[in-house]
């Protein structure tokens, strides 16, 4: 249930921008028409067009206009969505201390050519332990569970055997796909 009451959030917030501003338009147009509507004689025509619908259409452009401009000055001019990427990065685990799944794959086998170039060297071992860990730890959040559970239930692998984990975080970890609730 929560999962599809996000999409419809996520679907109304994809079309909002596009419907708000039509509303800031058609708003800010009919707020403004009875300042200026004296200007526009009903009964002219230009181009068999009444005044009145030109008299509106060009409020509608000027709006249009000038929320373009505002959006090129917020883009081009002061870059404040560069900002705004930075403080989503920052907040967005993925991109700070926790791994998706498939990530994880190619880190794992990434650590284990690493661990067999350098058998030798004390440090880049000390590394690739680390990574272990930090795979470990990972293999623990509910986002590594709902993989497993697709792994199996989407693409039919009865075993998706992850070499990089231990068989007791193996086994914790398709504990916890198999009591995921499905949406």
């Amino acid at each position: 249930m929560q999962k599809w009451a996000m999409r419809q959030y996520w679907r109304i917030q994809q079309s909002q921008a596009i419907i708000s501003l039509g509303f800031w338009t058609a708003t800010i147009t009919l707020l403004v028409w009875p300042y200026v509507s004296w200007r526009f004689n009903s009964d002219e025509t230009l181009l068999f067009i009444p005044m009145t619908y030109l008299g509106l259409i060009s409020i509608a452009v000027l709006v249009l206009g000038i929320v373009l401009i505002a959006g090129f000055s917020y883009d081009v001019t002061f870059g404040l969505w560069r900002d705004h990427i930075t403080v989503n990065q920052e907040r967005n685990p993925f991109s700070t201390y926790k791994l998706n799944p498939t990530w994880g794959i190619v880190i794992a086998q990434t650590n284990e050519i690493l661990r067999r170039v350098a058998p030798e060297d004390e440090e880049v071992q000390r590394y690739c332990e680390f990574v272990d860990r930090m795979l470990d730890w990972n293999s623990r959040e509910e986002i590594w569970a709902r993989a497993m559970s697709s792994w199996k239930d989407i693409m039919g692998d009865e075993d998706p055997f992850l070499f990089y984990l231990s068989e007791e975080a193996r086994k914790d970890l398709e504990e916890s796909a198999d009591s995921l609730e499905d949406f």
